[in-house]
Order: structure tokens, then C-alpha cells, then sequence
């Protein structure tokens, strides 16, 4: 998916990528990695933070608010204010400003600089997340563009496999304060990676507000971001919550492994849709979504069952490690000829999903328990759901004659 179109087309097919601009992109990739993982790091940690900080676990789940918020805000803005800005710069800056905000959270003496840590976060992860796969096609040989963009991504894989679990897993033994000390290191060396290997990367022209309107004029545009915010807002307002779940039935030892497994299968999940979301992709993205249902409702039915709280949190990982690929390409289609407005849309969507997701969530946890917080989440997918059909009633999208001509030609 094209976030930020480049001025400077890949060299020549008749060439091979070097070593050193395959290093590069794993640069690129290695900060994907720590953006996710300082991201989602506290959903795990939610108890031990909300016990240490004196606040609620709902009240803690701001954590995952606040840096969707941000990203929301700073995903279609930074692009407009960044203009014809060399695109390195911007990268460099925007994993500085991350560095910065996990050292802040592991050093917050009150819950108070915790969330502006976090905000600091969000703020970064809507302007890299707008601008990072548009470095692939710049950083190798044209005929590995795809490939280099699938690298980029993976770093995204291996932060909810790897990551996350292993910033767990260190607050086992240590404290919380530690997993995210140990995330600034991770982030000090893909800033240094960054400033050695990646090269300029400058823009011509940037995108104007002008494409975000002509791209909401489109029933079809509108409704594919409201089906995404159903299904991202399913998942995070439960997921957040998933540790004061889980943690009624096993010990974070456990929880580790079983978030361990989710990012497991989700990788494989991902790289199975892969070959499959091109031709099929509505019914993809229908099966996706019912699983996620399905997870969701069997967390409730099943509550207090090992074995079926560990196969739920599996086919839950299923259906989160495909859906992010299934939108991706539903929204490249649907937005063909605005490449950059639908992504910088698609970023904020989904960053607006976590921030009122995890918010809801975390009053309903508070005040009716984390099982009545599960019930919204199973409501916010069966809405995706509906929106999907209704999606699919009005056939393809709008698209002028030079936009459909690059596109497939039907959505499934």
C-alpha cells in the first residue's frame, strides 16, 4: 500500500539490490518492530502499571487511548505539514521523538507523565506509520519493491510475536519500568541503523486536503472506513482488557505463552491470507471477521476453561493476524487513485478504533466488568459485519477510468 508517493522511481530492473540497501529497509523494518512493540507493551502490563501508579485498570487503559488519539490526529496532518521534506529526516525525527517517550514512561513517577509519554508515542506512530512502506519502493531495485515492503511489515509480525511477550516476560523477573527501558534500547538501535543506512529520500509534492474530501464524497469510501472501525474497535476493546481476563484463570507466566500463541498463529495466519486475499477478498475479509466474533463470544461462553480460553485467544490470533492485511488491500483498491489520502485515512481509522475502543472498554471495565466490556466488543463485530454486507451491495467504488485500469477488477 502506497502511503507517500516518491519522487524518485526505483533503479533500473536491469540491476540488483545491494546488501547495503537491503540493510537499509531491514532499518526501516527494525523500527516497525519497536513502534508496535511500544505501542501494545502495556496491554500486557496493564495490572502491574494500574497497581504501581495507584489507578484502575480502566483508568490504565488510557495508556492505549492516548497514543491512538495522537496517531489519529498526526497521521493525515504530518503528512500535509511535512511537504516536500526530505522523508529520512522526517524518519529520524519521528524515532528520536519514540526514544524520547519510552524513556519518559519508564522513568513516570505518576500516571500523569505516563500519558505523556504515550502521547509523545502517538504522536510519532501516525506520521511513521503514514510514511513507511512508501520507502520500500525507494530503498532497492524496482523488481523487489514488493519484496522490500513485505520486510518492512514483518517487523510489525515480530513485535506481536517477539515483542510484546518478551517485554512480558522481562517484568516477570524485573518490573514493568524495565520492559520499557529495555524497548528504549531497541529504539536507540534502530535510530542508529536509520541515520547509517538510510539514504535521502526527498519529496516533490505532498497530499492536500483537497483528496480527503473528494475521497468522503464516496458512499463506498465511507463505509469501508466504518467497517474498519467496527472490526479494529472489536478487537481493542477487548484485547486491551485481555490481561484482567486472563489473569482470573492463569498466571502471567501463562498469559505470556497464550499471548505468545496468539502472535504465533497470526503470523502464519498472515502469510496463509496472503496468497489467498487477491481472489477472494469479501469473503476473506466476511471470515476474518467472523472469527473475531466467534473468539470474542467464546471468551464469555467459555470463561474459567483453560483449554477453551487457549483455543478462543488461537482463533482470535487467526482473525487479527489476517484482518490489518484484508483492510489493507480493501482499502488500496477502494482508493486507487487517491493512494495517499486512503492511507493516511485507512492509519487514522484504525488509530481512532484503539483510542475509543480501549477508552469505552476501560469505563465499561470499571464500572460493569471486564465480561460486560467483552459483550461490546462482540456488538462493535457483529456491526462490521452488517457494514460489510451493506459495503458489498454497492459494488465497486466510484473510481475515475485511470484509477480502475490499475485496480482488480472486482473486489472478490
Amino acid at each position: 500500500m502506497q502511503l507517500d508517493t516518491p519522487t524518485v522511481s526505483g533503479a533500473s530492473d536491469d540491476f540488483s539490490t545491494t546488501i547495503r540497501q537491503w540493510l537499509a529497509v531491514l532499518a526501516v523494518a527494525v523500527s516497525a518492530f519497536a513502534f508496535v512493540t511500544a505501542e501494545f507493551l502495556p496491554v500486557g502490563l496493564l495490572p502491574q502499571i494500574a497497581h504501581d501508579l495507584g489507578v484502575s485498570p480502566g483508568i490504565a487503559g488510557l495508556m492505549v487511548t492516548t497514543p491512538g488519539v495522537m496517531a489519529a490526529i498526526f497521521a493525515p496532518t504530518l503528512i500535509i505539514g511535512a511537504g516536500r521534506m526530505d522523508r529520512r529526516y522526517v524518519f529520524l525525527l519521528l524515532t528520536a521523538v519514540l526514544f524520547v517517550s519510552n524513556v519518559v514512561c519508564a522513568m513516570a513517577p505518576g500516571f500523569a507523565m505516563m500519558l505523556v509519554g504515550r502521547a509523545m508515542l502517538g504522536a510519532a506512530l501516525g506520521g511513521f506509520w503514514t510514511l513507511a512502506t512508501a520507502a520500500a519502493p525507494r530503498l532497492v531495485q524496482g523488481r523487489d519493491a514488493a519484496k522490500a515492503t513485505a520486510i518492512i511489515l514483518t517487523g510489525v509480525t515480530f513485535a506481536t510475536v517477539i515483542g510484546v511477550p518478551l517485554g512480558i516476560f522481562i517484568a516477570s523477573f524485573s518490573s514493568w519500568r524495565l520492559s520499557f527501558a529495555a524497548t528504549a534500547g531497541l529504539v536507540a538501535v534502530a535510530l542508529i541503523a536509520q541515520a547509517l543506512l538510510v539514504p535521502r529520500l526527498p519529496s516533490a509534492s505532498g497530499l492536500r486536503v483537497h483528496d480527503f474530501k473528494a475521497l468522503l464524497a464516496r458512499p463506498h469510501a465511507r463505509l469501508s472506513m466504518l467497517m474498519v472501525a467496527f472490526a479494529f474497535g472489536a478487537h481493542f476493546s477487548t484485547y486491551t482488557y485481555i490481561a484482567p481476563l486472563l489473569e482470573q484463570d492463569f498466571s502471567l507466566n501463562a498469559i505470556t505463552l497464550l499471548l505468545l500463541g496468539f502472535g504465533v498463529i497470526g503470523f502464519f495466519s498472515n502469510a496463509l491470507m496472503s496468497a489467498m486475499v487477491a481472489k477472494h477478498l469479501v469473503k476473506s475479509v466476511a471470515v476474518m471477521i467472523v472469527l473475531l466474533l466467534g473468539a470474542i463470544v467464546s471468551m464469555l461462553l467459555l470463561g474459567h476453561s483453560h483449554i477453551g480460553e487457549t483455543a478462543a485467544m488461537l482463533i482470535w490470533g487467526v482473525a487479527f493476524g489476517a484482518l490489518p492485511l484484508c483492510f489493507s488491500v480493501w482499502i488500496q483498491r477502494g482508493t486507487a487513485d487517491y493512494p495517499e489520502a486512503g492511507s493516511a485515512m485507512f492509519v487514522s481509522i484504525i488509530q481512532v478504533a484503539i483510542a475509543t475502543g480501549s477508552a469505552v472498554g476501560g469505563a465499561i471495565v470499571d464500572r460493569a466488568g471486564v465480561e460486560t466490556d467483552f459483550m461490546l466488543g462482540a456488538g462493535l463485530a457483529v456491526l462490521g459485519l452488517v457494514t460489510l454486507q451493506r459495503v458489498t451491495a454497492l459494488g465497486r467504488p466510484g473510481m475515475t477510468h485511470s484509477a480502475e485500469s490499475r485496480c482488480e477488477p472486482s473486489l472478490d
